[in-house]
């Protein structure tokens, strides 16, 4: 404790905020990545097809379009 009062100019000024801000920004972002999520509901005899991202589908003859 004695530490910390006699660096407290030096924690605070840099290192400290710097230490501080990637702790919030871990937490942040984490929290954020946790509320991404998917749900696909199917009915019968369907074809489903999911993605985070592009997603191509060829379905068939490419002569036929």
């Amino acid at each position: 404790m004695n530490w910390i009062v006699a660096n407290k100019e030096w924690i605070f000024s840099g290192v400290g905020v710097f230490a501080v801000g990637l702790v919030i920004t871990y937490f942040v972002k984490r929290a954020r990545d946790a509320n991404i999520t998917q749900n696909q509901t199917s009915g019968t005899n369907s074809n489903n097809y999911q993605s985070a991202g592009d997603l191509n589908v060829n379905i068939g003859d490419d002569n036929n379009v």
